[in-house]
C-alpha cells in the first residue's frame, strides 16, 4: 500500500516527526497485524504535487485489511494531524 501526501512547498509538513515518531508508530500499531516493511520518502524536485510517500508492505491483503480496521488505526490517524493538515491518500499496489 502506498500512502501519499499531496501539497506544495508551502504545505506544512513536519518531516522530523513523520520519520522519527509517526513511522515507528505505524510499525508498532500495524506490525502485529502483518505489516512486514515500511519506508518513507520525500520526492525530489517539484514532486509532482507530492510532499511525502510511505510504502507499507503487508504479509497479504487480509493482513492489510485487518490493520486498517484495527482500533490502533485511530492512533495512527490522530498522529497524522501532528504532522500535517493534509489528509493522506491510500493506494493499493497493483
Amino acid at each position: 500500500m502506498y500512502v501519499t501526501y499531496a501539497g506544495n512547498a508551502d504545505t506544512p509538513f513536519d518531516r522530523e516527526h513523520w520519520i522519527g515518531v509517526h513511522l515507528p508508530l505505524v510499525r508498532d500499531c500495524w506490525g502485529p497485524y502483518g505489516l512486514e516493511r515500511l519506508a518513507g520518502f520525500f520526492p525530489q524536485g517539484d514532486g509532482g504535487g507530492l510532499i511525502a510517500i510511505a510504502t507499507c508492505v503487508f504479509r497479504d491483503e487480509a493482513a492489510m485489511e485487518a490493520a486498517l480496521a484495527s482500533p490502533e488505526t485511530e492512533r495512527v490517524m490522530a498522529d497524522v494531524d501532528l504532522v500535517t493538515a493534509v489528509k493522506p491518500q491510500r493506494t493499493l499496489d497493483a
